[in-house]
């Protein structure tokens, strides 16, 4: 990671204590810099709009507005802006919707301090944070609001071929590139190019919303 365009990071949570905490954290690195903190997620989203942070760590419990309702408002004014989300780990059902938002996934508020700023440097390059395995724990709370799989294909999901139908499923089962070439039997080249048509074809963002997509439509049946 460059240091000459040091990743432009919001931090959000009600807690000032804890966005000090934050602060200490990433301010020691070379390549972050945090150029703003918020309160609430009002304030949130009109700082996400003034200043187009790389990254916004977004708290989910805040007075005025939510985390989940400011995610959504800074996904849907199309910013270009990720929104990593921190949260206790018992919050089950506000991740879940914040993902469904847009969210680039989340975090624990007591994750390591090594593994957030490997987080936030993640999500700035594009990608999501949220291990499948570990959104597939928090999917299965919610089996009951999720539809019966019927064996049929999801008319949504009728764009994908046959083998990245497959792909999604093991994506969706919690299994990394590397097991998911192990399982097949190839490259994790070519996963990683079915993974890439999966998400273009769904027109997804990332991992974690296709795998909330194959909950969603039933591709998938959480264990009960």
């Amino acid at each position: 990671m460059s240091t000459d365009k040091p990743i432009k990071v919001l931090l959000v949570d009600d807690q000032p204590l804890l966005r000090t905490g934050f602060r200490m954290v990433l301010g020691a690195e070379a390549d972050i810099d945090i150029i703003a903190e918020a309160g609430d997620g009002v304030e949130a989203v009109d700082l996400a709009r003034r200043l187009l942070p790389d990254v916004v760590l977004m708290d989910i419990r805040m007075p005025r507005m939510d985390g989940v309702a400011a995610t959504k408002a800074i996904v849907e004014a199309k910013l270009p802006v990720r929104v990593l989300i921190l949260t206790t780990f018992d919050l089950d059902e506000y991740v879940v919707g914040a993902l469904r938002a847009g969210a680039a996934g989340f975090l624990a508020k007591d994750v390591p301090a090594e593994d957030l700023v490997a987080a936030i440097r993640s999500v700035s390059s594009g990608e999501a944070v949220v291990a499948p395995r570990i959104l597939r724990r928090l999917l299965e709370k919610f089996v009951d609001r999720l539809p019966e799989p019927d064996g049929a294909t999801p008319a949504s999901l009728e764009v994908l071929t046959e083998r990245e139908r497959e792909v999604l499923i093991l994506v969706a089962k919690g299994m990394s590139n590397t097991e998911i070439a192990k399982e097949l039997t190839v490259s994790e080249t070519t996963v990683k190019t079915h993974v890439g048509h999966v998400l273009t074809k769904l027109g997804v963002r990332d991992r974690v919303q296709a795998v909330v997509l194959a909950y969603e439509t039933g591709l998938v049946k959480p264990s009960r």
